[in-house]
């Protein structure tokens, strides 16, 4: 049992290392981190804009970690802020450069998907994303309810 918690444990961890140096290798090139990277994606989904309430919510990010990246993104042209005097119930939206950006985010999101995705057929990867967010959802059991005695 110790050597399962073992092996899943260096695997996600592999994974999950791997996953941000790529994201920082390509976020620099554009001038940006993994989180900006994030809200540009979200927000690309989302044409009449979001909250930044509604940004933390879905990118799982606190409102102070939000309120830097949008004050940044805004900066650099790629989001505006609109209406409810710029606070948190103010709609954020992606500039015509801010899509371009997301864009370009998407594009390579999808060849790095593609590539680590070669060799696994359809079947195994909806098997995996069954079992990954079965393990997701009983690890959050377990750190809100902890173990049972």
């Amino acid at each position: 049992m110790v050597e399962r918690f073992e092996k899943f444990s260096f695997a996600i961890s592999d994974i999950t290392h791997y996953l941000h140096k790529i994201a920082a290798d390509e976020m620099r090139k554009q001038g940006l981190r993994w989180p900006h990277a994030v809200c540009l994606v979200v927000l690309s989904r989302f044409e009449e804009g979001v909250t930044a309430t509604e940004l933390c919510e879905i990118c799982g990010r606190d409102k102070a970690d939000i309120s830097r990246t949008v004050s940044l993104l805004t900066e650099k042209g790629l989001v505006t802020k609109e209406g409810a005097k710029q606070n948190y119930r103010a709609l954020i939206k992606l500039t015509q450069e801010g899509r371009a950006a997301s864009e370009q985010i998407r594009e390579r999101v999808r060849l790095a998907v593609e590539i680590v995705s070669k060799n696994v057929s359809d079947e195994h990867r909806t098997v995996f994303y069954e079992v990954l967010e079965a393990i997701g959802k009983n690890l959050q059991t377990i750190s809100e309810q902890g173990l049972p005695e």
